[in-house]
């Protein structure tokens, strides 16, 4: 398997492995000291050299928040490997009527158009801001979703609450894709692996699974291995590294994971696990 397997998504060609940007960014859901010290490594150089690496295997996708000085190491990851990326933007906006005006949703999506980005799905904050449970509807998406077509971006929906994808279905929501926190160890998600797992089998759009690694708290082969063989052909895994070998590392295992063989990897060595060798 030389090029990452894809899938189709609003009749855009997607690998089912997409860059995530939250190791990029500093958003380690670890410790403040954790975010200091990924926003002190990543330079726009260093970005650029583990979007390369993604980039050289077909991995032609980056999840990301708006934002200039990653649109930056972008395009330089871009002039580097002669290969375009696509762009799957993930913008806040205040969707009170008499909210900040420099954060209406118009001045948002027109950011992320700006930006060049193909998909446009509303941050987890405002999506879950949005769902009303009571009434099983998702106030006014279909006026961001609207927004987001006249702009010739294709909508989609980022969350944290596995209710959005049910309610979004149901309502036969505007959308063409999901973003859903999905894992082992259960990291950050609202009811138990088992409910997510039967959600994302049952949604009608395909899913974007996020932090297959709970946020560094599973080992690479534990997390992917849980995740590659419990979601459709048609859903995709998002997961951000730090550098160009993690990045290397993460496209090995999902290939063979994908493949259905045990990974072969060389292991981590320390002088505790000298005895079995």
């Amino acid at each position: 398997m030389d090029k990452f397997p894809r899938t189709t998504v609003g009749d855009v060609s997607l690998p089912r492995l997409i860059i995530g940007t939250n190791w990029f960014l500093g958003y380690s859901h670890t410790s403040l000291a954790k975010d200091k010290f990924i926003k002190a490594l990543q330079t726009q150089e260093r970005i650029a050299e583990v979007l390369s690496v993604f980039l050289e295997h077909g991995i032609d996708a980056v999840m990301a928040p708006p934002s200039q000085d990653l649109e930056a190491a972008i395009r330089e990851a871009e002039n580097k490997t002669g290969k375009q990326m696509i762009r799957i933007l993930t913008p806040i906006f205040d969707p009170l009527p008499d909210g900040d005006p420099e954060s209406t949703p118009e001045a948002m999506f027109d950011q992320a158009k700006a930006l060049g980005a193909t998909f446009c799905l509303p941050h987890q904050w405002v999506t879950d801001t949005l769902v009303d449970r009571m009434h099983g509807v998702i106030r006014n998406i279909d006026r961001y979703t609207a927004m987001i077509r006249e702009r010739e971006m294709i909508p989609g929906l980022s969350t944290h609450m596995p209710e959005t994808v049910v309610i979004a279905d149901k309502t036969e929501a505007d959308v063409e894709t999901y973003i859903q926190i999905y894992n082992a160890a259960g990291f950050l998600m609202q009811v138990e692996a088992d409910w997510v797992m039967r959600i994302i089998t049952n949604a009608k759009k395909p899913v974007m699974t996020i932090k297959p690694l709970a946020a560094g708290k599973l080992l690479p082969v534990v997390g992917l291995t849980f995740v590659w063989n419990t979601i459709r052909d048609q859903d995709m895994v998002v997961i951000g590294t730090t550098t160009a070998d993690e990045a290397q590392e993460v496209i090995d295992l999902s290939l063979t994971l994908l493949e259905r063989r045990l990974p072969d990897n060389e292991l981590q060595r320390t002088r505790s696990k000298k005895s079995l060798e």
